[in-house]
């Protein structure tokens, strides 16, 4: 039975990948995932905004304090220009908003009643609501000020003084931003786990494909049992799953440099564990269909959909509640949680339970496949 197992495995490898096509499909499109997720994410870490400042007001205190206070918050990169020159940058994509001071706006905070400042942008309210939202919290307090002063220039100036003048000494230091690999490591996962499971159907398709060509018939007709044959496919199944998994991490840490966030050993023991959940479901699948075109039908109405509601593609928590309890019904939720639960910190005694849920999904998978084809009652069993 081994040797017979060792020969179904190797001529199954060789039929699989005679066709360069199928590499590509098997092999390239798993890395495919890693580079969308390279292209979504490559610049989620330039954080700074480039503003221009058309300051029309002069050098009067509060509007020169404005544009320093600006400045001084290192989320912004200021440059002062002219009416003109903001146009043509924002035009060019040299900027990506424009703040005009008009003439006569720090007076107007003086009296309690801003005005004369606009904010303008090409690339909408994304762009200009995180500086619109420190503007407006910066002036409220200078009206606060200045009702206080109760229009006295000089108590204004004063109080004004004693505002810019620090109350805490806070000392800086830059740490290194893990959520954007943690984004880029979430979604190359999530392209991964749809390819797998959409590449063992296709792989456990064979069964279906070589009875409807015969080739099934001719094997059990020779010594090799049906329980043989469908075992030789799942080892073949397996191996493909190994490797898809060994390319796209070897990929992902060596050739791109993508930090996981945890590590690699552990992440690469739960994409095999899936490989399992993958291939027992594919089976699934196949026991219950007629043809290789019922299970291309199947395929396209429980892959795509479940990957979609398990949050391989986006995070579950911006879907409503009644979404994301259905995604507790699906493998893929619990390795993705898995995953995440290790990148924030915890280890293997975090995620036994997860663990335990997918060896579950495994298992029952197998038992219903084994079930099914065990009753088949076409012109030759399964197993």
């Amino acid at each position: 039975m081994f040797k017979d197992i060792c020969w179904l495995v190797s001529w199954n490898l060789r039929t699989i990948f005679r066709k360069r096509s199928n590499l590509i499909f098997y092999l390239g499109l798993p890395l495919m995932g890693v580079l969308i997720s390279l292209m979504l994410y490559s610049h989620s870490g330039e954080t700074e905004l480039r503003v221009g400042v058309v300051n029309a007001d002069g050098h009067e205190q509060i509007a020169a304090g404005t544009v320093q206070f600006l400045k001084q918050s290192g989320k912004i990169e200021i440059s002062e220009v002219n009416d003109q020159e903001l146009k043509d940058q924002l035009a060019a994509g040299k900027l990506d908003s424009g703040l005009v001071i008009g003439n006569g706006f720090s007076q107007s905070v003086l009296t309690g009643h801003p005005q004369s400042m606009t904010i303008m942008s090409v690339k909408g309210a994304q762009v200009t609501a995180s500086m619109k939202s420190m503007l407006n919290e910066y002036i409220d307090n200078l009206v606060l000020l200045s009702k206080a002063a109760n229009g006295d220039p000089h108590k204004f100036q004063q109080l004004y003084g004693e505002y810019k003048k620090p109350v805490l000494q806070v000392t800086s230091r830059s740490v290194n931003d893990a959520s954007v690999k943690k984004q880029m490591t979430y979604q190359s996962i999530g392209f991964l786990i749809m390819f797998m499971m959409m590449s063992a159907v296709n792989l456990s398709e064979l069964i279906l494909k070589n009875r409807e060509d015969r080739t099934f018939f001719r094997l059990i007709s020779s010594p090799i049992s049906s329980r043989t044959y469908v075992l030789s496919n799942i080892i073949v199944n397996f191996i493909v799953m190994l490797a898809q998994v060994a390319i796209t991490l070897f990929f992902m840490q060596k050739v791109f440099n993508v930090d996981p966030g945890l590590p690699l050993s552990y992440l690469a023991g739960l994409m095999m564990l899936f490989s399992l959940v993958s291939v027992s479901l594919s089976l699934v699948i196949v026991a219950f269909s007629k043809n290789s075109n019922v299970s291309g039908a199947l395929q396209n109405l429980i892959v795509v959909p479940t990957c979609l509601l398990a949050g391989c593609f986006f995070p579950a928590d911006i879907m409503p509640s009644a979404v994301r309890k259905v995604a507790d019904f699906l493998p893929q939720h619990w390795l993705i949680q898995s995953i995440e639960q290790l990148q924030n910190g915890g280890d293997l005694s975090n995620i036994w339970f997860n663990l335990s849920v997918m060896v579950a999904f495994v298992v029952v998978f197998f038992l219903i496949a084994t079930y099914k084809f065990g009753r088949n009652n076409d012109t030759r069993s399964f197993v």
